[in-house]
């Protein structure tokens, strides 16, 4: 059974040289989310963006307490779990705040070495580096606590065979819908409190080791109505990367402040996915039922103009309502899923990068304009 891990190169290449990277990160191992019911998201993640049975744990693994399933699709694996009975903490995060991330794993050579390099430059303990095994051998475990509840834990695996993690098992189902193109992660969007994001941002270069690669204010991204400001941090080899916004003074309420009203609290905001072929791969989801913030046909008039010549045609991606945006090394294609919860929080971004670092600076207008119609619509704005 693959994990999604094999083809990644233990030796990656530092390309940012501004971060202290003392932390060698291998990439994202996998994300948690706690869900009110993994059963159904699993299976709402396999048919509608192509995820695959890859492990569960449960009661017929010993585990009285939840449940969790584990999805697959290249190298993302996402973790959907859930609670077995009341008064438990995973019951009482959703109670909180409605489904979500709770936990972004990242791979790494050395768990214990990364537990204690990361507290010892001040982060809160939320794992002491233990080891875990079975079988097929055993994966030592620390983790940190992050904004809000979200925690980071350092996944060293590189003595285990297993299909996942021990205590879990090889899931077999007959329901494997076709993966849609879907690759790995490219960043995850955090939303943190007013006036926090440069607290976070100091963490993960303290802490973590990593550099800022952009940084915009209130007049890069803006509407007549709304604001925010965001950091982009990013570790040496550029794996992980972790946008984090703050709530700035608009005339109405912003996502970010939607955000953190429903979700009670800073929390991932989004999730961007990672694909060789934005227009099959959205095409896919729509077909799946998937629902996709759209802007305005006009926005396809003067795009060109903007951007500069690219290699797709225009006409598909003014049907799907796909972004596009340049930047000095080239130019990205992107486009945002309506929120997948009952809460208006957690969404996907699909990104295609042609060349381009950046985070589609010239599409927020036009983006955040197509969520506050959303907002209006929930009576949020």
């Amino acid at each position: 059974m693959a994990t999604g891990l094999e083809n990644t190169n233990y030796g990656i290449e530092k390309i940012f040289a501004d971060a202290e990277d003392f932390l060698p990160l291998n990439g994202t191992d996998h994300l948690e989310l706690y869900v009110s019911n993994a059963k159904q998201a699993a299976h709402y993640y396999k048919t509608a963006f192509g995820f695959q049975s890859l492990a569960y744990s449960g009661l017929e693994t010993g585990n009285k307490d939840y449940e969790s399933y584990v999805v697959v699709q290249d190298k993302i694996r996402l973790v959907l779990t859930s609670p077995l009975k009341a008064g438990t903490p995973v019951g009482k995060h959703i109670d909180d705040h409605g489904d979500g991330v709770k936990v972004v794993a990242l791979w790494v050579d050395d768990a214990e070495y990364s537990f204690n390099e990361t507290v010892k430059r001040g982060a809160k303990p939320y794992l002491k580096p233990e080891t875990k095994t079975d079988d097929h051998g055993e994966v030592k475990i620390s983790g940190i606590h992050t904004y809000g509840e979200t925690v980071h834990l350092f996944i060293e695996r590189k003595n285990y065979q297993g299909v996942f993690l021990p205590g879990f098992k090889k899931w077999e189902t007959t329901y494997n819908p076709l993966p849609i193109g879907l690759k790995f992660v490219d960043h995850m969007v955090g939303n943190v409190g007013w006036g926090e994001m440069n607290q976070w941002v100091e963490f993960y270069a303290k802490v973590m080791g990593f550099t800022q690669l952009i940084s915009f204010d209130d007049k890069d991204i803006s509407t007549d109505y709304t604001a925010l400001m965001s950091k982009v941090m990013s570790n040496g080899n550029g794996r992980i990367k972790f946008p984090i916004n703050e709530p700035a003074e608009g005339k109405k309420k912003s996502q970010v402040e939607e955000y953190l009203d429903f979700y009670a609290g800073a929390g991932i905001q989004h999730i961007a996915v990672a694909t060789d072929n934005i227009i099959e791969t959205v095409t896919a989801m729509y077909e799946r039922g998937v629902e996709f913030l759209k802007v305005p046909a006009t926005y396809y008039e003067t795009v060109l103009d903007r951007v500069g010549e690219i290699d797709e045609d225009l006409e598909p991606l003014k049907e799907l309502g796909i972004l596009i945006d340049r930047d000095d090394e080239g130019y990205l294609l992107q486009i945002f899923t309506k929120p997948i919860e009952p809460r208006p929080t957690m969404f996907f971004e699909i990104i295609q990068r042609k060349g381009a670092q950046s985070f589609g600076k010239g599409n927020f207008k036009a983006l955040f304009e197509a969520i506050e119609r959303e907002q209006e619509v929930r009576g949020t704005l």
